[in-house]
């Protein structure tokens, strides 16, 4: 009878094996997905028990062929944000744990086309109705809130006290 346990690798063994990606691999795998920053790429493969020197170089590698733009994932990170009722305070501070220096920030955030105020009163508008503004109680709720989300105090003021039919 034939002992498969002295023939070598098994099938299963030989697949994963096979399937053992370079640094630069898993991190355009990471990156097919959504956009990434420097940072955060290094951190996600380093984690996952890569190479630091090897993650660094691959990840440049990929910055210079375009695959990687910190500016490109500042930009998508800020209209993400914006979409789903964040400030700009909020995301200013998201954008700094991902590594990015205040110019790429500053860059990123005037390159946001939308309105801070219409956003605040859209997301007011979805939480408390139409007539939010008519009840004081309801008012500090909406005003607690864009403090909450990251909107700077003088659109606070404005949105939670005022309300602007279109």
């Amino acid at each position: 009878m034939f002992d498969q346990s002295t023939s070598g690798p098994s099938r299963r063994e030989r697949r994963r094996a096979s399937r053992e990606q370079s640094p630069t691999q898993r991190a355009l795998g990471l990156l097919v997905r959504r956009e990434h920053s420097r940072k955060e790429l290094t951190r996600k493969l380093t984690s996952r028990g890569l190479d630091r020197e090897q993650v660094v170089d691959a990840v440049d590698r990929l910055a210079e062929a375009g695959w990687q733009n910190d500016e490109r994932f500042a930009e998508t990170l800020v209209r993400s944000r914006a979409n789903n009722g964040y400030g700009p305070v909020h995301i200013r501070a998201e954008l700094g744990t991902h590594g990015l220096d205040g110019e790429a920030i500053a860059a990123a955030m005037a390159a946001f086309e939308g309105d801070w105020l219409e956003n605040a009163r859209d997301l007011l508008r979805r939480r408390f109705g139409e007539d939010y503004g008519d009840d004081p109680a309801r008012r500090r709720k909406a005003a607690d809130l864009l403090i909450r989300r990251g909107f700077e105090m003088e659109t606070v003021r404005i949105a939670s006290r005022s309300y602007a039919p279109d």
